[in-house]
């Protein structure tokens, strides 16, 4: 246990930074003065960070057995799985040394450290389901890429000659992304709470899969606007909810690779969406329906949604999920389903518990969650810069390119059918290019893939933009086609995964449902923005000035990123703490400091050291108290 170490002032408090899973203390001084509710604040992730980092086995072990009896978990067999779980809990990583492991958990425990995608095949349901619910939303977004090329003249809307039809174009465009920032997000948290992880995906596809049916039947811009801003209700908590899903089933090993897949299989959705539009292109009216191919394209979306429907209570309830209902036995029993031992779902459902206990532990009394995202500085931090790429993965322009890629290609010099081939070439380039960031993205940072992509993503947006002006046809073509797929090529790795990736790591724990709330819904406002404005923009701009206004985001996007974001890769909840804890006018000199850097090194190839910003600040560090003082406040 560690001791909190006397300091020379009543001004002046010794910061303790602990490993959670090591158990080792290092002493830091610092020369802030806090006040008894920021110490208490800033406990919050101490404690959060491992609640069973130092207690020894003999208690691990008997709160492990405690456990297991006070809420009849099994038999014998099991309240020993608890035992050794508790122990192992502590640090899933020095599992070897727990005493009292049989040769099978031995070899199993080994291998899920070596070879972390052997799963049970249950597991793998999961991971099905989650691709697919990503597909689903995917699928959603591009289907009417293909079929406002059809629609939009049976609805009358004329929207490159009339500025009421483009704004009526647009708005149709956004509806989804408006029914998702306004209503769907907000959903989130009272479905899960009354239908289960299970039965919100369940509703929620169920919802998509009736709304993209009801598109096929309409017969006006504004019954499709409804149809679509009810097809918002299924995307928003659904596009919350599965990454959850996923967070709370899958073991730490593959955590983050499946929050990535989320951006790929979604990317893959986008792709299946421009396959539709190509396949049902040529499908006739029949007797009594004009416009029988588009009707198919906007209802072919809920094919995914409906196989979701199909197997999505095949797979167990999140075991979070029931604990923090008050079923302990059934978030066991889902975990055994999960995992290959009982000794591994006793250790994750263990951990859980304490989690939860800590967690309804902490109440920072008086204090409204909605105000300490704004008025503590590490969370004010860490929303703006979570705000920032939010913003910008919808401002970097990609979205104008999947909702309107076809009428840009036509409006380049395409035939509609080439220009819906080459919206499938956009698609296929977007999944393609995503996968790679499920390496790249722990390999070298969420902050320098952003940095090293916006730059190739203005200027080939600038490329496409510039390329209207070539008075030959062929060249235009190719030029323009040209400027977007490598345009796609660098913001599928960079600023297609982060956004979601950075956003719900920023975040203290104790805030962190509240702060992706708000970074969800941010991205949907922005989208619906960005879907309404194109068409009107365009006509204003042209193609060329349009193009050009979203290259300029991508420099502007660059410039935050480089003064605003601090770097997350493989950052523990206290690290975290000590990165957000540097003011936003240090990070940014810091950051402005990086280019004259990387002129001297990279350009000139001279000889120059980099300087460590957290190491350089550490006065700035956030306060944490030992274990004993946490004890002594009640707090575990």
């Amino acid at each position: 246990m560690a001791d909190l170490h006397e300091t020379s002032s009543s001004d002046d408090i010794t910061h303790v930074e602990y490993d959670a899973r090591n158990h080792s203390l290092a002493d830091r001084r610092t020369s802030i003065r806090a006040k008894p509710e920021d110490i208490l604040r800033e406990n919050v992730n101490a404690t959060l960070a491992n609640p069973l980092a130092y207690l020894s086995p003999e208690e691990l072990r008997g709160k492990g057995r405690a456990y297991a009896m006070k809420h009849y978990l099994g038999d014998e067999e099991d309240i020993r799985a608890f035992e050794l779980g508790a122990c192992i809990a502590q640090d899933p990583k020095r599992w070897s040394k727990v005493h009292g492991l049989t040769p099978e958990e031995h070899a199993i425990l080994s291998k899920e450290q070596t070879s972390r995608w052997s799963q049970p095949r249950l597991m793998y349901l999961v991971i099905i389901l989650c691709s697919m619910a990503a597909a689903v939303q995917g699928m959603d977004e591009t289907v009417v890429n293909g079929g406002q090329v059809f629609y939009d003249p049976q609805f009358n809307l004329d929207p490159d000659n009339s500025l009421s039809d483009s704004w009526k174009a647009g708005l149709v465009n956004a509806a989804p992304y408006i029914g998702c920032a306004f209503v769907g997000c907000w959903l989130t948290v009272p479905f899960n709470n009354m239908f289960g992880r299970r039965g919100t995906v369940f509703i929620t596809c169920l919802f998509s899969a009736i709304a993209c049916f009801w598109q096929g039947f309409v017969n006006s811009w504004w019954s499709m606007f409804v149809a679509r801003f009810a097809l918002g209700m299924g995307i928003g908590p659904k596009s919350a909810t599965v990454p959850m899903y996923a967070a709370e089933t899958t073991p730490p090993a593959i955590r983050g690779a499946l929050v990535m897949q989320w951006q790929m299989w979604t990317a893959f959705g986008i792709m299946i969406g421009y396959v539709a539009d190509l396949a049902l292109y040529y499908v006739p009216d029949q007797s009594g329906i004009t416009g029988l191919n588009w009707r198919l394209m906007m209802a072919s979306a809920m094919l995914p949604a409906v196989v979701v429907c199909c197997f999505v209570f095949k797979c167990p309830e999140s075991p979070r999920w029931y604990m923090s209902n008050g079923k302990h036995y059934k978030a066991y029993e889902s975990m055994c389903r999960l995992r290959f031992t009982k000794v591994q779902a006793a250790r994750d459902i263990f951990y859980m518990h304490t989690l939860l206990q800590a967690e309804s532990a902490i109440i920072i009394k008086g204090k409204f969650k909605a105000l300490e995202l704004i008025r503590v500085p590490r969370n004010r931090r860490a929303l703006l810069a979570s705000e920032i790429v939010m913003f910008m993965q919808q401002f970097c322009g990609v979205n104008v390119i999947a909702y309107y890629s076809s009428g840009i290609f036509i409006e380049s010099g395409f035939n509609t059918v080439p220009a819906l081939a080459a919206s499938l070439g956009f698609g296929t380039l977007n999944f393609l290019f995503a996968i790679p960031a499920i390496y790249t993205i722990d390999t070298y940072g969420r902050r320098k893939l952003l940095l090293f992509t916006t730059p190739f993503m203005a200027l080939f947006l600038f490329f496409t933009a510039f390329s209207f002006y070539i008075p030959n046809d062929q060249a235009r073509i190719g030029c323009v086609a040209l400027g977007i797929y490598i345009y796609t090529m660098f913001y599928s790795p960079g600023m297609g995964p982060v956004p979601f990736t950075y956003s719900a790591e920023a975040y203290p724990l104790y805030v962190r449902p509240l702060g992706m709330a708000v970074a969800t819904a941010t991205l949907w406002f922005f989208n619906a923005v960005l879907s309404i404005t194109w068409p009107s923009l365009k006509n204003a701009f042209t193609p060329t000035g349009a193009f050009s206004w979203y290259a300029s985001w991508n420099i502007i996007g660059f410039f935050l990123v480089l003064l605003f974001l601090p770097e997350t890769k493989e950052k523990t909840l206290e690290e975290l703490d000590q990165v957000f804890a540097v003011p936003t006018h240090t990070h940014a000199a810091w950051g402005a400091r990086q280019v004259p850097y990387f002129f001297k090194k990279y350009i000139f190839r001279q000889h120059a050291e980099p300087e460590t910003l957290y190491k350089q600040h550490e006065e700035y560090e956030d306060v944490s108290y030992g274990d004993s003082a946490r004890r002594e406040e009640g707090m575990i």
